[in-house]
């Protein structure tokens, strides 16, 4: 992987393969490029199709710095680090994927510099990003408990196991996860100009109401992924055809 340092000193790790057109893509909460985009088949995908995919490793997460302060995971500064990612590479009008946690970063990012980007897929996401969803405070319970078995809740317990996998410091996820999962204005997507999908497997739990999501977006339009969950979506075929058959459009 690549590396370039914010002002701050903030390191940012990505990877950049292929030629075309850029595709950016944003990982969810507790992955990374290598688990959401590379493992699953994302970077091979886009670039035999034509285009230039470029992963980034979120900030607390990958090979990117992880700080263990709160305040260094908002929204905005997350999506900064992206803004400075598409300036570092030079990136004519990219088109911008996120997942999960990835499409919060995106959708922030959409609505500050939209004007610069391609189009946009909000995946694993889905009107809970304005309305709230699952309990932040018990993921970060589970991320700072002693052990997986000491996690006090489920879904503690279910991020919790999932962080260990990936080998994520847990300190810098659960400092992420009560920022990043703030609320997100209304205002935001319906300010949003860009063609988006929004795209979410039919049996996911965690992203609600895409279709509702979708439909506040000027140029969105909602795609489900049949029979997938939030975990087993990322790699689905019919999750890249859709995404390839909307960028190529």
């Amino acid at each position: 992987m690549k590396q370039f340092a914010e002002f701050d000193g903030t390191k940012i790790a990505y990877i950049d393969e292929g030629r075309g057109q850029p595709v950016v893509l944003v990982h969810g909460f507790a992955s990374s490029a290598e688990v959401n985009w590379l493992g699953p088949g994302w970077v091979k995908t886009l670039t035999d199709a034509g285009y230039r995919a470029i992963a980034v490793d979120n900030r607390g997460h990958g090979e990117s710095s992880k700080p263990h302060s709160e305040e260094d995971y908002e929204l905005n500064l997350m999506a900064g680090d992206v803004v400075n990612l598409i300036n570092h590479l030079e990136l004519e009008i990219p088109h911008v994927m996120g997942y999960s946690m990835g499409s919060r970063i995106t959708a922030t990012l959409a609505n500050g510099i939209g004007q610069q980007l391609g189009k946009i897929v909000l995946a694993g996401n889905g009107y809970n990003m304005i309305e709230g969803g699952f309990d932040s405070i018990a993921i970060r319970d589970g991320l700072l408990a002693p052990s997986f078995e000491e996690a006090p809740t489920q879904i503690g317990k279910e991020f919790r196991f999932f962080a260990d996998q990936t080998g994520g410091d847990l300190k810098a996820l659960a400092a992420c996860i009560m920022a990043a999962r703030t609320h997100i204005p209304q205002s935001v997507f319906e300010e949003i100009q860009n063609e988006t999908m929004v795209i979410v497997g039919t049996e996911d739990t965690v992203a609600e109401n895409g279709d509702k999501l979708a439909e506040i977006i000027p140029k969105g339009h909602f795609e489900p992924i049949p029979k997938r969950n939030h975990m087993n979506a990322v790699g689905d075929k019919v999750y890249k055809e859709k995404v390839l058959e909307f960028i190529s459009a």
